[in-house]
């Protein structure tokens, strides 16, 4: 019986070592064909290779914002812009709205709203006239801007695409969220297309510590050789 005992327990430990090395070797990037990849915990580095699952999209963590923050009052609505309207005592006026690509807001009651270019202070006042006096008597009303619209980043970056803007974000910041520069990368010049105050296109030389701004568009060129 005792003999029996300790040929099960050795059976045992030994599936078990089996499984720990299993887990050790996948840890070390041994992972079989189609096996997920971990998460990132933190932003990945600027250089280096990522193909050792050239198939899965990584996931990467957002940096914290180093930058100056962004002045939310100056700030001007562009598409994509998500914005909560509260208008006090009328539920049915009061929610989360969005700025569409023509940069119109469609609002209960008064129909679209060219929210565009205004601050926020903007748009409230926009609204207040609208509605009063005709629907509500001297209403009162809150905007605040719910999220931002997303940032673009193109050319020399390992996942170029649109990403959720943070406040205080740097260019090389952005850089990191879009997986790091390739090597074919100039990675000391930067280009952003910025939206100017009147609507217009600017073309803006940046540094890797300019702080970027919601809608902004970042190209990383490529070196010569």
């Amino acid at each position: 019986m005792l003999r029996k005992i300790g040929v099960i327990a050795l059976t045992i430990c030994a599936a078990g070592a089996g499984a720990g090395h299993n887990v050790w070797a996948q840890n070390l990037g041994s992972a079989p064909p189609g096996a997920t990849p971990p998460t990132l915990g933190a932003p990945p580095a600027l250089h280096g290779n990522s193909a050792a699952y050239p198939s899965q999209q990584l996931a990467i963590a957002t940096p914290a914002p180093s930058g100056a923050a962004l002045d939310t009052s100056q700030y001007r609505l562009g598409a994509g812009d998500h914005v909560r309207i509260n208008v006090f005592g009328q539920p049915d006026l009061s929610g989360i709205f969005t700025v569409d690509g023509t940069g119109n807001l469609s609002y209960p009651l008064i129909g679209s709203i060219h929210a565009g270019g205004m601050t926020a202070a903007d748009l409230q006042q926009a609204l207040y006239s609208r509605l009063s006096p005709n629907y509500i008597k001297k209403p009162s009303i809150a905007v605040e801007i719910q999220t931002y619209r997303p940032f673009y980043i193109l050319g020399e970056v390992r996942a170029p695409g649109s990403y959720p803007y943070v406040s205080g974000m740097t260019a090389l910041q952005a850089i990191a969220i879009a997986g790091g520069f390739t090597y074919r990368a100039r990675e000391g010049e930067f280009e952003v297309t910025r939206n100017g105050a009147n609507g217009a296109k600017e073309h803006i030389d940046v540094t890797p510590d300019t702080t970027i701004d919601p809608g902004d568009i970042i190209t990383v060129n490529e070196r010569y050789f």
